[in-house]
């Protein structure tokens, strides 16, 4: 059996496709603890890792991708560029650079309560 969509239909779905670079995309959304580091070593997608630029460690994210980070105690958000993989400490859902982590004010802390969203 075959399915006939309408004209919107099949925008809308064209839409939403082209929104995600990928089924993990999808879900890359949300809120969760974060830290920061300062290293100057190798990062997975191999280029050095820069605390002096605004970029991040996720898990599964495609490298490149850009990410819109909100501290959740202050409000002060940051866009990032994942070019790293990590956090491996449970609950944390991003590592940020440390400017990143200047930004939006949780360099004494360490480590802050964020929410974030996929913004290209």
């Amino acid at each position: 059996m075959t399915t006939k969509l309408s004209a919107y239909a099949a925008a809308s779905l064209l839409v939403a496709l082209s929104t995600f670079t990928s089924v993990s995309d999808a879900r890359a959304a949300g809120c969760g603890g974060a830290s920061w580091y300062a290293l100057t070593s190798r990062t997975a997608s191999g280029e050095r890792m820069n605390p002096n630029k605004l970029t991040a460690a996720h898990r599964s994210l495609r490298f490149g991708t850009k990410v819109k980070v909100t501290h959740a105690r202050t409000g002060r958000s940051v866009v990032v560029r994942i070019n790293d993989r990590g956090p491996f400490i449970r609950g944390r859902v991003l590592d940020l650079s440390k400017a990143a982590a200047s930004q939006i004010g949780m360099i004494s802390s360490g480590h802050a309560k964020i929410c974030y969203q996929i913004v290209g």
